[in-house]
């Protein structure tokens, strides 16, 4: 990889929006992910994650906007870029009569920088018969094997549709330990989409909540939590139903009780609370679950 190359970012995306018949799902996504990056793709079911995800990969034509994908426009990837991407869709799609060992020899073929030591360790340490067909398979070990086929060729970019949704703990925990492995090259980047808000504090540093077709909020996971608290102010007297806090996402109000979850909390604003109502105010950190909620009205 040149130098010049270093220099763009694996995933440029500016306005793109997405139609079906008279349904828009995408309305205008901007979303830039750098290199060396683990980013979260968060969103309620129905947001147009999967939506994005194929736009990224050229499996669906956006209806305007621009993309560009390891430098290239998704619809017309050459090759070679081909060869440094990743891909782990919702479900698996695979030879059903193909035995494991099999199909992951016939996926090697086309990759000349295919990893075949660890192929067959991730295959070992995620409790693959290498021997079984797959059709008979579970859905959980099919998916194990979609993402070694993914992993196999150690791709530049490597983007995730709800990867872990049919893993069991133990090996949800196995796969997200390999994806710290692979971070570790500065160069490589992981597009993670998931319902599992836990799995991607683990993991990501970046997020991206998809939010009624646009990005609501991209950037660090640190600075979401540090930015998106819950207050709870204890006042001398009755508040009034009137109550409310500037940037606040969702306010309760029960007699001289309130909670208010602010997106942007400073000092400024505790200091306020405190003065104006004569009141306690406690600020509580939130998980990133906590907060996906917050932002979509939902705790």
């Amino acid at each position: 990889m040149n130098e010049l190359s270093n220099t763009i970012p694996m995933i440029d995306v500016i306005g793109l929006t997405k139609s079906f018949d008279t349904t828009q799902v995408l309305r205008g996504v901007d979303l830039t992910i750098p290199r060396g990056s683990v980013t979260g793709l968060l969103g309620k079911n129905g947001a147009g994650k999967s939506t994005l995800l194929k736009c990224l990969l050229g499996l669906l034509k956006p209806s305007s906007g621009t993309a560009q994908i390891l430098g290239e426009e998704p619809w017309h990837l050459s090759a070679e870029a081909k060869a440094r991407l990743g891909y782990v869709a919702q479900e698996a799609s695979l030879y059903a009569w193909m035995r494991v060992r099999q199909i992951i020899d016939y996926t090697a073929a086309f990759y000349p920088t295919w990893n075949h030591d660890l192929a067959h360790d991730l295959a070992r340490r995620w409790e693959l018969p290498t021997e079984d067909r797959v059709g008979p398979m579970s859905q959980g070990q099919q998916q194990k094997l979609a993402l070694i086929l993914a992993l196999g060729h150690e791709p530049d970019l490597l983007i995730l549709d709800e990867p872990v949704a049919s893993l069991d703990p133990s090996a949800r925990r196995e796969f997200l330990s390999t994806l710290l492995e692979i971070t570790r090259n500065e160069n490589r980047s992981i597009l993670f989409s998931t319902h599992i808000t836990t799995d991607l504090e683990r993991v990501a540093d970046h997020v991206a909540v998809l939010q009624e077709g646009k990005i609501a909020y991209h950037g660090e996971l640190d600075d979401l939590k540090d930015s998106v608290k819950r207050l709870r102010v204890a006042a001398d007297s009755e508040l009034p139903t009137s109550f409310g806090v500037a940037n606040s996402l969702r306010t309760e109000v029960s007699g001289k009780h309130a909670m208010v979850a602010v997106k942007e909390v400073g000092d400024t604003i505790v200091e306020e609370l405190e003065s104006r109502w004569q009141a306690s105010v406690t600020v509580e950190d939130l998980s990133l679950e906590e907060i996906f909620l917050e932002m979509h009205g939902d705790a």
